[in-house]
């Protein structure tokens, strides 16, 4: 579920201690008596521990529009392993971390 404007979020957030997982953040929003379609984005982030009230409005699906500014904005603050290749750090070849160098075989 996407929201037109994730920091309709936000609201629905207060009383999380953090760090928090997802399942803690559904939790504290239904117990804020949160519309479903907020529950619903918070089901569909990532299951992450979130760090920050911000960690988690990054990470919430968004039916808006963004322009490349706000998608390389939100690039750079997943940090979180997992969400997407390119945000990932590659490994290292594991023949190449064998041999200790690439023969390139």
């Amino acid at each position: 579920m996407s929201l037109s404007d994730p920091s309709e979020v936000r609201q629905w957030l207060d009383g999380v201690n953090y760090p928090a997982d997802k399942a803690d953040l559904v939790d504290q929003a239904q117990r804020n008596n949160a519309p479903d379609e907020v529950v619903s984005a918070l089901r569909a982030i990532p299951p992450v521990e979130y760090g920050s009230r911000s960690d988690v409005l990054a990470s919430v699906p968004s039916k808006r529009p963004q322009s490349d500014a706000e998608k390389a904005e939100e690039r750079r603050h997943h940090t979180h392993s997992g969400l997407a290749e390119k945000a990932t750090e590659t490994p290292d070849h594991p023949i190449a971390d064998e041999l200790g160098e690439n023969r390139g075989s």
